[in-house]
C-alpha cells in the first residue's frame, strides 16, 4: 500500500480516536456533575419534617422509623432519574412502614413548564386527594419532557390527571387557569428558605442524602439505609 494510500486511512483513524476520546470525557463530565449536584453539602438544609407542609404529598406511616423529604422540579432530568431508580423501592418500603417519604415539587428551573406542572399537581391534590395526586405525580414523570423542550399543554396535563383517577371536570379548570400558582410560589418560598437550591435535593432523617457516585448507586445506598 503507497503512503499516499495510507495517510487518508490514518488520519481517518486519528480523528475516530480522537472522537472517542471525546465522547468519554462528556460522559465522565456528566456523571461528574451529576454526583455533584447530588453530593452538594455546602450549605444547611432545615427542612420541615415530612408530612408536616401543605407543598407536597406524603406516603407511608408518619411514624415510620425512617423520613425521607424529596425536593424536586417537574422538568429536572436529575429528578426524572431518581424517581425511575427510586419510586418502586420506595414505595414498597413505605407500604412496609419502613419509611414515610414525602415528595415536594416546587420552580427550580423557571420555566413555564415547571409552574404549569407544580400547578397541575396542586390543583389535583386540593380537589382529588394525595393518592391520585401521588400518581399523577408518578405519571409526570414517567413521560417528562425534554428540559429543552417542547412543553406540553393544559390538555396534555388534564389528560394525564384524568389517566391518574381524576375527574376532568373537577381539574382542568384549576389547570387550565392556573389556580394555584400562589401555592407554587409558596412552594418554591419555602424550599428557599430550607436551603435547598438544586434538585433533586434529598433528605434522610432530616440529613441531607450524598452516599454514592451514580444516581443507581444512591439510590441503591438510600435503601439499604431504610432497609
Amino acid at each position: 500500500m503507497s503512503t499516499k494510500t495510507r495517510a487518508p486511512q490514518e488520519r481517518r483513524s486519528n480523528a475516530l480516536a480522537v472522537g472517542g476520546v471525546v465522547v468519554a470525557m462528556i460522559l465522565v463530565i456528566g456523571a461528574g456533575f451529576l454526583v455533584n449536584r447530588l453530593r452538594d453539602s455546602s450549605q444547611d438544609i432545615a427542612a420541615a419534617p415530612a408530612g408536616s407542609t401543605e407543598h407536597g404529598v406524603a406516603i407511608g406511616d408518619p411514624d415510620a422509623p425512617h423520613q425521607v423529604v424529596i425536593y424536586e422540579d417537574f422538568l429536572c432530568p436529575y429528578c426524572g432519574q431518581l424517581e425511575a431508580a427510586s419510586g418502586d423501592e420506595l414505595a414498597r418500603l413505605a407500604d412496609e412502614g419502613k419509611v414515610y417519604v414525602d415528595y415536594r415539587p416546587f420552580d427550580l428551573l423557571r420555566t413555564d413548564y415547571s409552574v404549569d406542572a407544580a400547578n397541575a399537581f396542586a390543583v389535583v391534590l386540593d380537589v382529588s386527594g394525595p393518592e391520585v395526586a401521588k400518581t399523577f405525580h408518578d405519571e409526570l414523570y414517567a413521560d417528562q419532557p425534554a428540559e429543552g423542550g417542547p412543553y406540553p399543554d393544559a390538555d396534555w396535563l388534564v389528560a394525564k390527571a384524568v389517566e391518574a383517577g381524576a375527574t376532568e371536570d373537577d381539574v382542568r379548570p384549576g389547570i387550565e387557569d392556573g389556580a394555584q400558582e400562589q401555592w407554587v410560589t409558596d412552594a418554591t418560598s419555602a424550599a428557599a428558605d430550607a436551603g435547598v437550591n438544586s434538585t433533586p435535593t434529598v433528605l434522610l432523617d432530616g440529613r441531607f442524602f450524598q452516599d454514592g457516585r451514580t444516581m443507581q448507586e444512591i439510590v441503591d445506598n438510600l435503601v439499604a439505609a431504610l432497609e
